[in-house]
């Protein structure tokens, strides 16, 4: 409880942030940055740099952009919902053998076993877990003192 995520979209690089101030580094894969054509929408995949709240879990029937289970934990910004979340991916490994890191057309995806935690710790927080997205980040800012 009271745990927030932050992903630092120029190392793509997610971090489960813990209340005093340790926390869980974790690889992802953010937006094409480029402009995109995708399911009928012209637009940048640029992963945003935003303050979110996850709020919900959805599962979808692509099982290829979703991956093997369609878990898709949505995010929300400003009390709205958008098209933005965390989701695995069914090729991980070749998606994660990117360099950079720059695969999805707008999402932050991570591999299965991340997701595990990040769907229980969105649990644990009562399904109003805090994101954050920015380009770079200074992971020596979590390490207690």
């Amino acid at each position: 409880m009271g745990d927030h995520i932050l992903v630092d979209t120029r190392e793509n690089e997610g971090y489960l942030v813990h209340p005093n101030g340790g926390y869980l580094p974790f690889p992802v894969v953010t937006g094409k940055r480029k402009i995109v054509r995708y399911i009928g929408r012209t637009y940048d995949a640029t992963t945003p740099a935003r303050t979110w709240t996850m709020t919900s879990r959805e599962i979808k029937w692509d099982r290829i952009t979703f991956g093997p289970s369609g878990r898709f934990l949505r995010l929300s910004s400003q009390g709205e919902k958008t098209p933005y979340g965390f989701h695995e991916y069914a090729h991980e490994d070749e998606m994660f053998a990117l360099a950079p890191r720059y695969g999805s057309m707008g999402c932050i995806i991570v591999r299965s076993t991340i997701l595990d935690v990040i769907e229980k710790t969105f649990n644990l927080n009562e399904g109003a877990l805090q994101v954050s997205t920015q380009y770079g980040v200074d992971p020596t800012l979590f390490v207690l003192h």
